[in-house]
C-alpha cells in the first residue's frame, strides 16, 4: 500500500487532533504541490483537480502504518460507505511534484459542488 499522503488543509494545524496524530505517525517527505484547485468550505479547504491550472501546496507525509492511518482518517474526511452519501471528500491517488520530481501518493479531494464556494487563489490553506 502507499505509504504516501499529501496534505494541504487541517491536517497540517497544530490543533488538530488527526494532525497530531499523522505528526505523530508519520515523517515528513517533502513540500509538494498538486495540480488543482482549493475552495473555502468554512472551517477547512477542499481541494478539487481542474482543468483550468492551478496548484495547491501542501506537504507529503510518509506514513508509518498506511492502514491505520488511512483507515482513522477516512473517517475524520468522511469518506466510505458508512459515511453519508455522497462522500464530502474521497480518497484518490494522485501525482505530487517535489523539488526532487514527482511521486504519486494519496490526496483527499472534496467530493461536492464548489458552486458560491470561495477559491482560495494562492492555492496556500491559511488558517
Amino acid at each position: 500500500m502507499n505509504d504516501l499522503l499529501f496534505v494541504y488543509g487541517t491536517l497540517l494545524d497544530d490543533d488538530n487532533k488527526y494532525g497530531v496524530y499523522l505528526r505523530d505517525n508519520s515523517k515528513f517527505y517533502s513540500q509538494a504541490t498538486v495540480k488543482g484547485k482549493l475552495y473555502d468550505i468554512g472551517e477547512y479547504p477542499g481541494a478539487v483537480f481542474s482543468g483550468g491550472g492551478g496548484l495547491i501546496y501542501g506537504v507529503i507525509l510518509q506514513m508509518d502504518d498506511p492502514e491505520t492511518a488511512l483507515t482513522l482518517l477516512d473517517i475524520y474526511e468522511g469518506f466510505g460507505a458508512s459515511q453519508p452519501q455522497p462522500n464530502e471528500f474521497v480518497r484518490v491517488q494522485s501525482e505530487a511534484q517535489t523539488p526532487s520530481g514527482p511521486v504519486n501518493c494519496w490526496i483527499y479531494l472534496y467530493n461536492l459542488s464548489v458552486y458560491g464556494l470561495i477559491l482560495i487563489e494562492s492555492g496556500r490553506y491559511i488558517k
